[in-house]
């Protein structure tokens, strides 16, 4: 069998990225890591999983389910859609203001999956197009790929998504006789540069997805692991159902238990003019995919939701403050490494985000795997090159780094030996073989 007879995703590089990630951590294992996207091991206890299954459990019988049901609802498949739908969606009322019923919700094997559906259910014929903010999660374009979807970049100016660019993007792809379906963001604390989308930007957005008839596919998984104020999601300012809210609770209440949601309550009207709902579809497509969702992460998620009444809030307020804090300790040795000076002879910038996982630095070379692996060999520190957040190019000259899964001591050690690494390249793209001063 040659590679050429297997679907061209398999041989795109864009599916390679993570496993080079996990490549490069293997191989220097001493070396301190910005690249995962992980929440802070620190907060996990073992013994909480049994105490959210029992609280379930409890929950079960309480509302009036027999031992044999109780019993099914763990070991049986349990609906395509998801058991827990009425705590996710009184969770979404009560933490984000998105009132819509249960049957708009289906439950998900992480969040992955629930972009996976979307993207298959929106995108019907050869010349329907993705947009995505660019740059955007890595996950939104492998998923369009592996399905053959296209997509067309939206992209990213003076700090932030703007929807004159979205205009733009439109606009173009029809001209190419293209027809886009939906657009895909992260409005708050975007990865891979910590962006968040305005108040005004968002209604502006709403308004120009009725005009154009688009979807909106929101991905807001940070929200509820950021200290501060937090602006509406597009969902909860959706009057016009024009919005698909992705979800998901591996940052904010388990990782390893793959839980996600969409929330699809658009209606679509069959070939005999009856009407259900958006995600009565994508769990016909789940059902092909997945099966189902495993009912005993479900089981432990739901009991983590009852323990806080619905309120995801409540239960990551030490979580957000740490998550504040080793983002701000990340800024200010930046600032400390890189003073002004310094950083505008290197030509050396980063993001500033106010919440969230990560943040982007901008520097004075390529910053390519081949530069991946001689800062992890040569200088103990990872980080993700932003090119893998560019699937139509771009980035080149970018690194992520995400602040989440570090303490405050290896942070500042990371980003000494970070600047060491800058300064080095930066030296050898200027020709002097040796670190400016």
């Amino acid at each position: 069998m040659s590679i050429d007879d297997l679907h061209a995703s398999v041989s795109d590089p864009l599916l390679d990225t993570m496993n080079f990630l996990n490549e490069i951590t293997t191989r220097y294992p001493q070396a301190i890591s910005f690249a995962p996207g992980r929440p802070y091991d620190g907060f996990f206890d073992v013994e909480q999983v049994f105490t959210h299954l029992r609280r379930y459990l409890r929950h079960l019988e309480e509302t009036g389910c027999s031992p044999g049901q109780v019993r099914d609802a763990l070991f049986q498949y349990g609906p395509t859609a998801g058991r827990i739908r009425e705590l996710i969606a009184d969770s979404l009322r009560k933490d984000e203001g998105i009132d819509v019923p249960p049957e708009a919700v289906v439950v998900t094997v992480g969040c992955q999956e629930a972009m996976l559906l979307a993207v298959r259910a929106l995108h019907a014929r050869p010349q329907d197009v993705l947009l995505v903010a660019d740059p955007c999660y890595v996950g939104i374009a492998g998923a369009a790929r592996v399905l053959g979807v296209e997509t067309a970049p939206v992209p990213e100016r003076d700090g932030g998504f703007h929807c004159d660019e979205l205009r733009a993007a439109v606009l173009a792809a029809r001209a190419r006789g293209l027809r886009p379906r939906a657009c895909y963001l992260v409005p708050d604390h975007a990865n891979p540069r910590g962006t968040t989308v305005p108040l005004a930007t968002r209604r502006e957005l709403l308004d120009l997805a009725a005009e154009f008839d688009l979807l909106i596919l929101e991905d807001s998984p940070y929200r509820m692991v950021s200290p501060g104020p937090r602006i509406p999601t597009l969902k909860a300012l959706d009057r016009d159902r024009r919005v698909v809210h992705l979800g998901s609770y591996a940052k904010t209440l388990f990782p390893g238990a793959r839980v996600g949601y969409a929330v699809a309550d658009q209606p679509v009207a069959d070939r005999a003019g009856r009407t259900g709902l958006l995600a009565a579809e994508l769990t016909k497509i789940k059902s092909m995919v997945t099966v189902n969702t495993s009912p005993l992460s479900q089981a432990v998620v739901a009991g983590m939701l009852l323990a806080a009444d619905g309120r995801t809030a409540e239960l990551n307020t030490k979580t957000s403050a740490y998550y504040g804090d080793t983002l701000r300790a990340t800024l200010r040795r930046l600032d400390a490494c890189f003073p002004p000076e310094r950083r505008d002879a290197l030509g050396v910038r980063w993001t500033r985000p106010e919440g969230g996982f990560f943040l982007a630095l901008d520097v004075p070379f390529v910053a390519d795997n081949a530069a991946l692996t001689r800062s992890a060999r040569q200088f103990g520190v990872i980080w993700t090159p932003l090119s893998y957040f560019h699937p139509h190019g771009g980035g080149t000259h970018g690194i992520r780094l995400s602040t989440s899964y570090l303490t405050e001591h290896d942070i500042a050690e990371g980003i000494s030996r970070l600047a060491r690494f800058v300064e080095a390249e930066a030296a050898e793209a200027s020709g002097e073989g040796r670190p400016l001063r």
